[in-house]
């Protein structure tokens, strides 16, 4: 038998712990051509995992005779494979290491080939031919990890450089969504507000993008519910400063006049393109993202996706997936590419019916999947009623935060000009109509974002030279 490399992969695995330790996380049974490798290196595999040691080739054989489910000639040939690892302290471990990371490339690119043909045939019920890019895309990144983690000691200086640098963020143009993502939305991150129908999703992020367009920011907003033009309509009132019963009864000419202000005011864009409800995934936002680069010099700041439960997944077929895979796949689907793209991603999600008629929303109210909280950077929830509704106000309540701590500020009232399709700050004493849990007076009154300079030195002033 000629020492394939697969042989001296194997080999290794049971003589060299430090090539074990590196590779073994990246291997995987499809990648062996042969059914006798594949048995005996599920064996190795497997003992390092229950014992965190390299199994013996005496070890190994006895496990091997253990097997009830191979026959007697699979046997046999996995014996005399198992005879040839034999140690050779001549192999470069180096490069051993680089020709294993290549060799599990090209078997994952080989067995994503095949994949995408068994789907193409039918063969595959659970994918659609659009899921073949993400298998090929994920076969061609695989590399083995360099990283084996943060020296805690010894690499202080790294972390004090990441407190102290200054992340870009989007701002919002209100305090409270400010204070509490400490300055803003961050690039790639999937951020999510959860409502019940007619409460006021698309109110937010219609809102949102129209302070961002106002920002100088591009914005791309993507729409499968309503028609393009009832976006650019709430869009055209809340920065004309119009309700929406007005802009059909304005003359041509004061509409003209207003548009142009406008222009002058507001130097970023905004490109507003609609798809059917469930018929497009991240792949065709990824390709309508390069094709406004190529055709119209179009870059966007971020994304607004309205809204994701109605989006489809790129990788599997709604009928064939339980709804809670389904969901949380569109979410990752869609925060690869805010990750792709290096921008924010901002969406909306549903309430079940039982959270449409609370007061007080919660993560268990998440219509049709809680994987969707899980892959979410900030996911918050809007909450309207009769009372909030006559005092033109909203509730904000926060059910995740990776950016802050949620349990500060863990509610907040935003007001609503719902003709004018806008949010703005109410005054402080609406905050009473929230859960209590709020700063001080003090802290409310301090602007948003880091303290100046002077008053966070005071603090350390032991520290002065």
């Amino acid at each position: 038998m000629t020492h394939r490399l697969e042989t001296t992969i194997l080999t290794n695995l049971i003589h060299n712990e430090n090539f074990s330790r590196k590779v073994l996380p990246f291997l995987k049974t499809d990648y062996f051509t042969s059914n006798e490798e594949v048995t005996i290196f599920e064996i190795i595999e497997s003992y390092i995992i229950k014992y965190n040691n390299l199994p013996s080739k005496e070890a190994i054989s006895i496990e091997l005779s253990n097997l009830k489910n191979i026959t007697e000639d699979e046997f046999k040939i996995a014996k005399r494979v198992l005879e040839t690892l034999k140690a050779d302290e001549k192999t470069d471990i180096e490069w051993l290491t680089d020709t294993t990371e290549k060799w599990c490339k090209d078997r994952a690119v080989h067995n994503a080939v095949l994949s995408g043909i068994k789907i193409l045939d039918g063969k595959d019920k659970k994918h659609t031919p659009e899921a073949i890019p993400s298998i090929l895309s994920d076969a061609l990144a695989v590399s083995f990890d360099t990283h084996i983690g943060h020296d805690y000691l010894n690499q202080a200086d790294d972390r004090f450089e990441y407190y102290h640098r200054e992340e870009e963020r989007l701002k919002f143009d209100l305090s409270y969504f400010n204070r509490i993502t400490k300055g803003g939305i961050p690039p790639k991150t999937l951020n999510i507000a959860l409502a019940g129908t007619g409460v006021g999703k698309s109110l937010f992020m219609c809102h949102v993008a129209a302070s961002m367009i106002m920002q100088g920011r591009n914005v791309l907003y993507i729409t499968l519910e309503m028609a393009e033009e009832r976006i650019a309509e709430r869009i055209d009132a809340n920065l004309l400063d119009v309700t929406v019963d007005e802009l059909y009864e304005m003359p041509k000419q004061y509409y003209d006049t207003k548009i142009s202000k406008l222009k002058k005011k507001a130097h970023g864009q905004l490109i507003i393109k609609e798809y059917p409800t469930a018929s497009a995934h991240a792949g065709h936002f990824k390709g309508l993202i390069d094709e406004l680069a190529l055709k119209k010099s179009f870059k966007p700041d971020i994304v607004f996706i309205d809204y994701l439960n109605i989006c489809s997944s790129s990788r599997f077929k709604g009928g064939n997936i339980s709804s809670y895979f389904y969901v949380k796949a569109i979410a990752e689907e869609l925060r690869g590419l805010a990750v792709r793209n290096n921008l924010p991603i901002v969406s909306a999600t549903q309430t079940t019916r039982t959270g449409y008629m609370s007061s007080d929303v919660g993560l268990e109210d998440t219509s049709e999947s809680f994987g969707l909280p899980a892959t979410a950077d900030f996911m918050f929830a809007l909450i309207s009623n009769e009372d909030l509704e006559e005092l033109n106000q909203m509730k904000v309540k926060q059910l995740k935060n990776r950016y802050n701590d949620p349990a500060v500020n863990r509610s907040f009232i935003v007001g609503v000009d719902r003709s004018k399709m806008r949010l703005y700050d109410v005054e402080q004493s609406a905050q009473n109509l929230s859960d209590g849990n709020q700063e001080s007076e003090e802290q409310l009154n301090q602007p948003a974002g880091p303290r100046p300079a002077e008053n966070v030195y005071d603090k350390f002033s032991d520290f002065k030279v």
